[in-house]
């Protein structure tokens, strides 16, 4: 493995690590009385004052106008759409109808790589697929009972937050490889700053910091700098150097590190049944890393064209 495709890998687990611990964060924060329209709120404004103030001191790149509209939309479909429904569908479903429609990113991505980027659809990547799905629904079946209080109103909410989510790693591939994650990330999070304040201005205005608890305060700060900005940034890493395909596998890890919290925090026990589910989303992530690319199946089939 090559150092840009380690580098990508381990900042895909760091980033899959931050919003694995989120939810317990994030759950914990709401119900210390921070809506849910707030903490997104905070989420979006705070992160793009951190890139901001971050691009400060690293080398200033020039964006051209054509990239910055493109930058635009990036923000719509990767941070504004998708984190929109997703918390707006999780309070109308339950958390288990979501843990599970979370599942379909990878595949979604799949499909939509092959059609957009035209990455081939191999066995070893539909396999790999299959088997970290099979991992992750093990993990989110494990950890909850089979009754579910969801909505297909919900639901359809959290399918929307995966195909914006998933547009967002295919369309915008060449846009994420062109800039640095510095510069991309901080003009993503303005934009999204910008399209969700319209909309959250008078309950942000009517705020009194007096009212919240210390916990609920620390909370949404720990939650702006750890599953948002640092996330992010770490994704936009991944981006560079990973395909789109194996790039979303890494959502199978959140289970993974629900798990873990769960276990450490006494909440849940480490069984057989966890460690097999651990093996098979590895297992899965390891096969989608093997299987051969678009440019590789070039390569193969012109082989004098990589001879120097």
């Amino acid at each position: 493995m090559d150092s840009n495709k380690f580098k990508g890998h381990a900042a895909m687990t760091g980033a899959e690590v931050l919003w694995g611990v989120s939810a317990p964060l994030g759950k914990g924060v709401l119900m210390a009385g921070v809506s849910p329209l707030l903490l997104t709120d905070c989420r979006m404004i705070g992160a793009a004052i951190l890139f901001c103030i971050i691009s400060l001191f690293v080398k200033n790149e020039k964006v051209s106008p054509n990239d910055l509209l493109k930058m635009f939309f990036a923000s719509l479909f990767g941070i504004v759409i998708n984190q929109s429904c997703f918390i707006w569908g999780l309070s109308l479903t339950s958390p288990i109808n979501a843990s599970i429609i979370t599942t379909s990113l990878p595949i979604l991505t799949m499909v939509l790589a092959a059609i957009v980027l035209r990455e081939p659809i191999t066995k070893l990547k539909v396999s790999g697929v299959f088997l970290g799905a099979v991992g992750a629904l093990i993990l989110i079946f494990g950890g909850h009972s089979n009754e579910s209080s969801g909505s297909p109103a919900g639901d359809i909410l959290v399918i929307c937050a995966q195909l914006s989510f998933t547009l967002y790693l295919v369309m915008f591939k060449g846009l994420i490889s062109k800039y640095s994650p510095i510069t991309l990330m901080k003009w993503m999070f303005t934009y999204a700053s910008i399209c969700i304040i319209p909309f959250t201005y008078t309950e942000f205005t009517s705020l009194k910091l007096e009212s919240l608890s210390a916990y609920a305060i620390w909370g949404t700060l720990g939650v702006v700098v750890g599953p948002t900005f640092l996330s992010y940034l770490l994704l936009s890493l991944g981006q560079r150097n990973l395909r789109p395909t194996v790039t979303a596998m890494y959502n199978y890890l959140q289970p993974i590190v629900a798990s873990i919290v769960a276990v450490a925090a006494g909440l849940g026990v480490f069984s057989f049944t966890t460690a097999i589910a651990i093996l098979l989303v590895f297992s899965g992530v390891f096969l989608v890393t093997r299987s051969k690319s678009r440019e590789d199946l070039i390569k193969e089939q012109h082989p004098s064209n990589n001879q120097s």
